[in-house]
């Protein structure tokens, strides 16, 4: 097999070498010298960490190495507005101009008009008509589950005062209808 590889006659004395003293083969053998070169060192390796000998003496440092430091600096102190110096100055115009503070007074009203106009009333017809299909829905599940005689009477007592209370509703919707109908056509049908 030596033969074969066409090694170099100082490995095959190497090789015959390890064999007689009974070591391992080694992985690489090189041609030209006895000692195995050093492994190459990897790209990136953590330093080694050596424990570090304490002096004999405590070394102190001398006050004017300590002040030439950057330990005694203070960094400096840079205000910053805390507040909007451009409105500051539009409210102080208008409050000595006309005795108040228009501006902030027009922007409360404002966002309070806003806030009211965008949250519409709920129409409690409408909540109504929701309610009796929940439980009318509720009613059909519980009938599915064999649960039925136990809730009918409830919830239907619930749907017909639901349905009286849309009634009243429709009512008091229906002549004011009519109210407005009488105010804008005076001389038409009073039927």
């Amino acid at each position: 097999m030596m033969e074969e590889s066409k090694l170099m006659c100082f490995q095959k004395r190497y090789l015959m070498d390890c064999v007689k003293r009974g070591d391992t083969l080694p992985l690489q053998c090189h041609p030209t010298s006895s000692k195995e070169p050093a492994p190459p060192a990897p790209a990136f390796s953590p330093p080694v960490c050596q424990p570090s000998r304490l002096p004999a003496k405590p070394h102190l440092r001398p006050a004017k190495v300590c002040q030439a430091g950057d330990a005694y600096t203070r960094e400096k102190f840079k205000p910053r507005a805390r507040r909007d110096l451009e409105k500051e100055k539009q409210r102080l115009q208008n409050v000595l101009a006309t005795g108040k503070d228009v501006v902030e007074h027009k922007v409360k009203q404002t966002l309070v008009q806003t806030k009211e106009e965008e949250i519409p009333e709920p129409d409690r017809f409408e909540e109504l008509v929701n309610e009796v299909q929940e439980r009318s829905k509720f009613l059909a599940e519980m009938e599915a589950l064999g649960q039925g005689k136990k809730y009918r009477s409830i919830v239907l007592t619930e749907i017909s005062q639901k349905m009286r209370e849309m009634e009243i509703i429709d009512k008091k919707r229906s002549e004011e209808m009519r109210e407005i109908m009488t105010k804008d056509f005076p001389g038409g049908n009073k039927s």
